[in-house]
Order: structure tokens, then sequence, then C-alpha cells
């Protein structure tokens, strides 16, 4: 249930994607961006556990976020409006080394990232989840898509990896770039595969009572 029946005109999105930021915006959703102070250590939160499967960490770590976030609203001393925070992985489900795939570190990882998903049909599971009221749990939504991508050469990967396209995304690919021309065909959300699925977001979005114009 919704603690108080105010009507809120944004949110705060407690992220750096560029991507989000458009997709909200796309839907006519105000926010005002709550981003780590420098220094503050965000890359441990996205550290895979033992044996996790790729549904409980993308889950895990947008509600690990979103503590993070809650705790930064309130050092801020900011007025109240509900927190987003989101999050996706990649994932062979089947593999055991892919189960789940983020972000390269170097390039010779994204190659390798590539090279994996080359030619197989992979898993895209992105997190949203909003904190409606800051004592009470988030709402968290998961949307998995499935994405077909193409049979790479080693000369196609080794020009999508210098044009600098796979870095900071999960599975060394971004499906809004030039990364498209790998995949054949999508089943499922292409927002939610770009990093924020706008379905789920908007089912969060009604519950909070956020306005949107």
């Amino acid at each position: 249930m919704i603690a108080s029946n105010a009507v809120h005109t944004f949110i705060y999105l407690a992220s750096q994607s560029p991507r989000r930021q458009e997709l909200l915006k796309q839907i006519g959703t105000r926010f005002e961006l709550l981003l780590p102070e420098p220094g503050e250590d965000t890359e441990s939160i996205e550290t895979p556990l033992l044996q996790e499967n790729a549904r409980a960490y993308v889950e895990r770590v947008t509600l690990a976020k979103s503590t993070v976030a809650l705790e930064r609203w309130k050092q801020k001393n900011l007025p109240w409006a509900p927190i987003l925070c989101a999050d996706t992985t990649v994932s062979l489900p089947d593999s055991v080394e892919g189960q789940i795939l983020g972000k390269p570190s170097n390039a010779a990882d994204a190659a390798h990232i590539l090279q994996m998903l080359s030619g197989k049909i992979h898993q895209v599971l992105s997190a949203v989840a909003l904190t409606i009221e800051p004592n009470e749990k988030p709402y968290c939504l998961v949307q998995v898509s499935e994405v077909q991508f193409a049979q790479l050469s080693t000369d196609q990967i080794k020009v999508y990896i210098e044009s600098g396209e796979p870095f900071g995304k999960a599975g060394a690919y971004g499906i809004q770039g030039s990364g498209s021309a790998f995949i054949p065909s999508i089943k499922g959300s292409y927002s939610g595969i770009m990093g924020l699925p706008l379905y789920e977001t908007a089912l969060l979005l009604d519950r909070a009572q956020v306005i949107r114009i």
C-alpha cells in the first residue's frame, strides 16, 4: 500500500546512464539526478555472488542501489520524491561462464564476451525499483528479453571494440548504437534491453502517483 496520497510531480533518478535519462523523458517523467558523491564506492555492489543466477543478481543489485540512494538522499537533506534505480545484465542461461555477463573490464574481456554471444540467443534482464516512501521498502520489477545475435567475425568484433561502444555496457554491446547491426531479432522489451523497461517503470510510477506530462 502507498503510505500517503500525495501526488508527486517528479522523481529522483539514481543513475548516471544517459540512456535511462532519455527513456524517462520519452514517457514524460520529470526527474532530478541523485548521483554518487566523488569517492563513493558504487562498483562493489555489482560484484556477482558465488553461484548467483542472473535474475537474482539483477534484482539484488537494483535493491542495493535503492538502499544506497536512499542514504544519499538523507545526507543531502533534499525534499522527498520517489527514488528510481535500475540495473541490467546479460546472460547465457545455459552457460556457467556466461550466467552473468556484465560490463567488460578491458578490450580482451569485451572480445571474450562478444565471442560468447556470437551466433547465440541470450537474455537481457533489467530490474527497476522505486522507493515510494522513505520508510518503506522499494517495489521492484524484472523484465526479461531474448536477443538473437548474428555470427560475428573476428574483424567485426575488433572494429566494434575499437569504436569504444562496448565499454560501460552489460554484455559489451549497445542495442541503441552500432551494435544493433548484430541483432537479427529480439523478443521482449526494446527499452528493457537499453536499460530501463518502460512498461514496468510506468507501472511503478502509476503506483507512486507520479504525474507524467
